[in-house]
């Protein structure tokens, strides 16, 4: 017999909803079937089987909302282990693939005698799969024998303390401190009385947003940058390129151009496309360009890939069809998960500045507001100009602030003088 437990679908997943089977009790699966799909608090997503066996108990029934992960949900007779998300495989390194973040399965025998636990104090020699994965799921690295080479902590270490229930991070001792969360009133005890309201309830995307905002807004030092850059360049550029992209069916939009101009700009300030770590500092290789789209209960910010490397007919044709996935809740986590910079704009809104709360482990996000004209001073003359505000915040353990400063300096001509963005 071999349980089939609830997977981690991604990094921030807790519980999900057991939305369909495709399978029932005495049907056979073999490897890539697909037996269920998963609600996440992002997307959709079909759990494929990596072995065969046959289905000998249907645990959680279809439609089930908050089912925790590594929940046994459903049971196999016969060789079958559990089951794991296409897409989460693609993400791992080739060396030690997952078969979903956070989902035991069975492990096979180590060719070597596990290593006994590392000392406490000791740096534990372990992979960055196992520490990635320790880390979602709260394992206590110095609690799990290593066997890899020298002792190395690997993947099938992870899974196997999973399995067994060892190496769980102890609960934090009760504290009256002031770190210790508030606890939160209802609203009749703050004198709001019952029947005046109606209660919608959170479903898991409202759920995983509350808490990601709080943790990153309470404990990362994080400041804002603000600075006013002149549009008309721009729009009349954008006028110009979307006359000449019309027999390709494509129109570029102000956020295209700024999705670019962000991606350029921290190609040449490399400081502020890094990320913090308790290792050390992430500098990333590309501008991996998270963007912004609100959807129904929520929102998500899939990625323009390497967007420095895209003309700004790839990035708008990317950006529409991520944008319509993302509403349909059709996006692989690798599409929304992983992003180097933020880009939210809020300015078909008319909203005209504005800070937004960073994307750990981001180290900056940009706010863009509406372009509105103003008056501006030229050569010591007053204009009227189209205008908009941007706020970067950074996060002051990567970015300081000469570092956003650099950037802010280094993205603003992009935005004034467009061709710059096309040489």
């Amino acid at each position: 017999m071999t349980d089939i437990l609830m997977p981690a679908l991604s990094p921030t997943m807790e519980e999900g909803i057991l939305a369909k089977w495709h399978v029932k009790v005495g049907d056979t699966v073999s490897a890539g079937d697909v037996i269920a799909e998963i609600e996440t608090d992002k997307a959709t997503m079909e759990v494929e089987a990596v072995d065969e066996g046959t289905v000998e108990a249907i645990l959680v029934e279809a439609g089930t909302e908050g089912v925790k992960v590594n929940t046994p949900i459903a049971r196999l007779s016969g060789d079958a282990a559990a089951p794991a998300p296409k897409a989460a495989a693609a993400e791992a390194p080739k060396a030690e693939t997952p078969k979903a973040a956070g989902t035991p399965a069975p492990v096979a025998a180590a060719p070597a005698p596990a290593a006994a636990p590392a000392a406490s104090g000791a740096r534990v020699a372990a992979s960055p799969l196992a520490r990635r994965l320790a880390e979602i799921n709260k394992l206590d690295l110095k609690a799990i024998p290593g066997s890899g080479p020298h002792g190395r902590v690997i993947k099938r270490d992870i899974e196997a303390a999973l399995t067994s229930g060892t190496g769980k991070t102890a609960p934090a001792a009760a504290s009256t401190s002031a770190a210790e969360p508030r606890k939160v009133q209802s609203l009749e005890q703050l004198g709001i009385p019952a029947g005046s309201y109606d209660l919608v309830p959170l479903d898991n995307m409202r759920k995983v947003i509350a808490r990601r905002m709080t943790e990153s807004f309470r404990d990362i030092p994080h400041f804002p940058l603000t600075v006013d850059i002149e549009l008309d360049n721009l729009l009349a550029a954008r006028t110009k390129i979307n006359t000449a992209l019309e027999s390709q069916g494509v129109k570029v939009s102000v956020n295209d151009m700024i999705i670019k101009a962000v991606a350029l700009a921290l190609k040449q300030v490399p400081e502020a496309n890094a990320s913090y770590t308790p290792e050390g500092i992430a500098m990333h290789h590309n501008a991996d360009v998270a963007v912004a789209v609100a959807i129904d209960g929520g929102l998500i910010t899939p990625i323009v890939r390497k967007a420095e490397t895209k003309s700004l007919a790839q990035i708008s044709r990317e950006m529409k069809d991520l944008a319509q996935r993302a509403r349909e809740r059709k996006l692989k986590p690798e599409e929304f998960q992983g992003g180097t910079f933020s880009v939210s704009n809020l300015g078909m809104f008319g909203i005209k500045t504005f800070t937004s709360i960073l994307n750990e482990p981001q180290g900056c996000i940009m706010s863009v507001g509406a372009g509105e004209q103003r008056p501006v001073v030229k050569n010591g003359q007053l204009a009227v100009a189209t205008v908009m505000s941007v706020t970067l915040t950074c996060d002051h353990r990567v970015v300081d602030g000469s570092i956003g400063a650099k950037f802010i300096s280094a993205f603003k001509p992009l935005i004034e003088d467009p061709i710059k963005m096309l040489a």
